[in-house]
């Protein structure tokens, strides 16, 4: 197994680029490249539903990415332990009519010694936005290092 630094035991500076690692892999949309983060028998809790293995992160990550169009997400780190993570993350996107959302949501995380994400569980709460009202306008993939995070725009 190839490591996937920063390894745990965590320091705020490692967690802190873990969670950007994070958020620039999902901005990919590139379901097979974010699985390569988690174990093989790597589980989740997202919303109500229950995933296992890469295997279903990359038919979840398929089927989300398919219908959230135009997803953008920002992450920030809440708080980490050994080699547990905490974040908040806010993201936007649109459905195939047009209707624009932001996503807000935390996630708890817990990592193998090899830097892998070993379990993932994620609350998520949607809120129906006019189009107007969107903060993220970079160009599809990883956010700009100069674009505001989550509490640089209120979030």
């Amino acid at each position: 197994m190839t490591a996937r630094p920063p390894v745990p035991p965590f320091t705020r500076e490692t967690a802190i680029e873990k969670v950007r690692q994070a958020e620039d892999g999902w901005n990919t949309r590139d379901p097979e490249k974010v699985s390569l983060a988690y174990t093989e028998d790597s589980r989740w809790r997202n919303r109500a539903e229950f995933v296992t293995g890469r295997d279903e992160i990359v038919a979840f990550l398929t089927r989300k990415w398919t219908r959230e169009l135009d997803y953008r997400l920002i992450k920030e780190l809440w708080a980490f332990d050994g080699s547990r993570i905490a974040v908040r993350f806010a993201y936007e996107s649109h459905d195939d009519s047009g209707n624009w959302y932001r996503s807000y949501g935390n996630e708890n995380w817990e990592f193998d010694e090899n830097g892998l994400m070993a379990v993932r569980h994620a609350c998520i709460n949607d809120l129906l936005i006019k189009e107007t009202d969107r903060k993220y306008h970079w160009p599809l993939g990883r956010r700009p290092d100069d674009h505001p995070g989550l509490s640089d725009l209120g979030l």
